[in-house]
C-alpha cells in the first residue's frame, strides 16, 4: 500500500486521528525514550508542580501527528522532513486528543507538502500547534 502522490493532494485536504491518553501510554513512552521526568511518572512530585498532576510528554502528543502523516495524509511511503511545534496546554491522563493535519501548500516541483498540524483535547483546547513539511511517496517506477 502506498499513500497519496503529490498530484492527488490539494490545499485544504486534511486528516485526523484521535486517542485517549492512558497512564500506560505515558509509561511505555517514558520507557522507550528514557524520558523519566517525574512530571510524567511521579504523582507525588507532579502534585507540587504548576499542573498539580502528572502530564503526558509533549512529544508523545506530537507523535499523533506522525501517525496521520505516515498512515493517512499523505500516508504510507511519506518522508517526514520538518516539524515546528508549540506546546500550548498540558495533556493529562484520560484526555482524548484529536490530532489534525491540513495541507496549506503543495510544492509540486520539489515534491513537498506543507501542513498545519494541531492537537486539541476533548474540551476543544488546542494543546499543540505547528507546521510540518513532508515528501509524499512517488509513483513506483515501471
Amino acid at each position: 500500500m502506498i499513500g497519496k502522490k503529490i498530484d492527488e493532494i490539494k490545499v485544504g485536504d486534511f486528516a485526523e486521528f484521535a486517542k485517549t491518553v492512558s497512564e500506560a501510554d505515558v509509561y511505555l513512552y517514558a520507557g522507550i525514550t528514557g524520558d523519566l521526568n517525574p512530571a510524567h511518572i511521579n504523582e507525588a512530585y507532579a502534585a507540587k508542580t504548576f499542573f498539580k498532576t502528572r502530564i503526558a510528554h509533549g512529544m508523545l502528543t506530537a507523535g499523533f501527528i506522525s501517525t496521520i502523516l505516515g498512515t493517512q495524509l499523505p500516508g504510507p511511503g511519506t518522508i517526514y522532513m520538518k516539524q515546528e511545534l508549540q506546546f500550548l496546554a498540558p495533556v493529562r491522563f484520560g484526555d482524548t486528543i484529536t490530532a489534525r493535519a491540513e495541507v496549506i501548500e503543495v510544492i509540486q516541483e520539489k515534491n513537498r507538502i506543507r501542513l498545519r498540524t494541531t492537537c486539541t483535547n476533548q474540551e476543544q483546547t488546542v494543546v499543540l500547534d505547528g507546521e510540518a513539511i513532508v515528501s509524499p511517496p512517488k509513483a513506483p517506477k515501471k
